[in-house]
């Protein structure tokens, strides 16, 4: 039997080793993990999908993406013929965004970020991963390997202006019930992890172990 390939997608300038404790039987599930590039000038966020669908080389794939990763995911399968599209900590469409996303976009106060201090480590990590995260920052520091301007710029900017309205139906969403980044209460049927933060995926990782062969086999 061959196996299944799984594609990983990490979330807003994490590198792929936020999925180090991930673990999948390895005789029926064939793990990929996918990274972010920088963005060409004046790159739309369908081309880069369309350039990072270009590494997805095996065949019925199924693509699991985290936060800004999740949306990019979505975004691939317009380019893919997926068996399967997972979000995890993410948004199936802008409308389930919070308000204070929706207070960026229409202020563009998100121009306003200064990416100098989001390089900083620190202020990264708050940024990508929630407020919850100061007490293990030389941890983080190991996951946020983006620290490109230009990316930043661009990956915040693609976020806050995504156009899609409608959710897409057949897109699976894995949600925790505390993410302080995208609240539960704007979200619509989720798979609800009790307990779950935006970084459920490294501290909610033995519930994904245990839930995603099930999931993606259903």
């Amino acid at each position: 039997m061959s196996k299944i390939p799984v594609y990983f997608m990490p979330g807003l300038a994490a590198s792929p080793s936020i999925f180090e404790r991930i673990s999948l039987p390895e005789d029926a599930f064939e793990m990929i993990l996918l990274e972010w590039e920088i963005p060409l000038e004046n790159e739309t966020l369908k081309d880069y999908a369309k350039r990072i669908a270009e590494k997805v080389t095996r065949k019925d794939p199924v693509l699991i993406g985290v936060s800004f990763g999740g949306i990019l995911v979505q975004e691939m399968a317009a380019f893919l013929d997926a068996k399967k599209v997972i979000i995890i900590s993410s948004v199936k469409c802008n409308t389930e965004f919070p308000r204070r996303f929706k207070v960026a976009k229409a202020t563009k106060a998100y121009k306003l970020i200064p990416m100098d201090l989001l390089i900083n480590v620190e202020k990264l990590a708050k940024f990508s991963f929630g407020s919850r995260v100061n007490q293990r920052l030389k941890l983080y520091e190991k996951f946020l390997s983006v620290r490109d301007k230009r990316y930043l710029e661009w990956a915040v900017e693609n976020v806050i202006l995504w156009d899609r309205c409608e959710p897409d139906g057949r897109v699976i969403h894995i949600h925790g019930d505390a993410d302080d980044v995208f609240p539960i209460k704007y979200i619509t049927d989720p798979i609800v992890v009790k307990g779950g933060t935006h970084i459920m995926i490294l501290n909610k990782f033995r519930w994904l172990n245990e839930n995603l062969p099930k999931i993606i086999n259903d």
